[in-house]
């Protein structure tokens, strides 16, 4: 997609030295990636903080394995 965006030349330099990009383009492919991935993992971590993970009673690691053989 075609995008025009005005942006700070101070930030996009700063973008292209911390994703090692090969153009603009690319360095702002990769920031952007990164950026939805962590915006990921926060959503996750919060959704987690309201609804913890339980394990079952009598769960093992064990029996998890013997399961996962199965399939």
């Amino acid at each position: 997609m075609k995008v025009t965006a005005i942006l700070p030349d101070d930030l996009i330099k700063e973008v292209q030295k911390y994703t090692d990009g090969k153009n603009i383009t690319d360095s702002l492919q990769k920031a952007l990636s990164e950026w939805v991935k962590l915006a990921k993992v926060k959503k996750l971590n919060e959704k987690l903080r309201k609804k913890p993970l339980e394990f079952v009673t009598n769960f093992s690691a064990e029996k998890v394995r013997k399961i996962n053989r199965l399939k």
